[in-house]
Formats: structure tokens, sequence, C-alpha cells
């Protein structure tokens, strides 16, 4: 080894090539520093890297079921949406038969209402054509009793054999008034 100092120190030094203590001992610094290393420090760099590993899956898992349950969310919400839009439907169609039925009903209603009306107005003038008829027949009668009793000049006051005859006139005058309204 001396040899080598004398031919190094002999020689000029290259300072690319370093010398041998100088070699061993770097490495054995080397090899105590990366020791070190590996046994302290690089299993709490692997723990932390862990740590974000698993930190930055769960938040991507987290992402993902949150992202899945909005998209169940967003289903639902369709579903019911949908739903509503159905029943609204439903519920227009039914108001609309209702009010058809209803209108049905009304004129129904209005159309029994002016029978009764009309009836009722038919039944009232039947009424009253019988009673002018009476009122009629009963004036007619006076009259012409009046008048034959002023004719032949004497009274003819007995009411039974004057209604008779007046009712005999006034039902030849009928019988004659609805054969020439048949022959028409």
């Amino acid at each position: 080894m001396n040899a080598l100092y004398v031919a190094a120190a002999a020689e000029p030094q290259n300072p690319l090539i370093p010398h041998l203590d100088e070699l061993v001992i770097g490495l054995i610094a080397f090899a105590i520093v990366f020791g070190f290393l590996a046994k302290k420090l690089l299993p709490n760099i692997n723990k932390v890297l862990e740590q974000r590993r698993e930190a930055i899956e769960g938040g991507i898992e987290k992402a993902e079921e949150a992202k899945t349950e909005a998209q169940s969310v967003l289903e639902q919400y369709k579903a019911q949406l949908s739903e509503a839009r159905h029943e609204a439907a439903r519920l227009r169609q039914e108001a609309t038969e209702q009010g058809a039925t209803i209108i049905q009903e009304m004129k129904a209603e209005g159309q029994r209402q002016r029978e009764e009306i009309v009836a009722a107005g038919h039944a009232q003038i039947e009424a009253d054509r019988k009673a002018a008829a009476s009122a009629l027949r009963q004036d007619v009668g006076k009259l012409a009793t009046d008048l034959a009793g002023k004719l032949v000049g004497e009274s003819l006051e007995d009411t039974a054999r004057q209604s008779r005859t007046i009712d005999r006139f006034l039902d030849e005058l009928e019988d004659g008034a609805s054969k020439a309204e048949a022959a028409r």
C-alpha cells in the first residue's frame, strides 16, 4: 500500500479518482446512512405514502358512492315526476269526464223541468179553457133564454128545461164545428 502512496504522490493527482482510504470511508458512511434511512426513514415514508394512497382511494370511492347515490336520487326524482305527470293527466281526464257528466245531468234536469213547466202550462190552459167554456155556456144560455123569452113574449124561467135546451143547442153547435174541422 505504501507503494501506491508513493506512486500516487509522485504522479500528479487525478481529481476524478479518489484516494483509496477516502473511498472506503465514503462507502462505509454511505452504508451507515443508507441503513439508517432504510430502517427509520423509509418505513415512515412508506407509511405516509400508504396513508395518502388510502385517502385518495377512499376519496375516489366516496366520490363514486356519492355519484351512484346522486344517480339513484335523480332516477327516483324522474320516476316521481313521471308519476306526477301521469296522475295529473288522469285527474284532468276525470275532471273532463265529470264535467261532461254534470253537463248531461244538468241538460236532463233542464229538459225535465221544461217538460214539467210545459205540462203545467197545458193543464192550466185546459183548466182555463174549461172554465171559460163553462162561463160562456152560462152566459150564452142566459142570453138565449132572455132572447127567447122576448121573442115568445113570456118568461122561460124553468132552469132545468132551460139548461137542457141550452146544452143540447151548444152540443149541436160543437158537433157541427167538429165536422167542419174534419172536412178541411
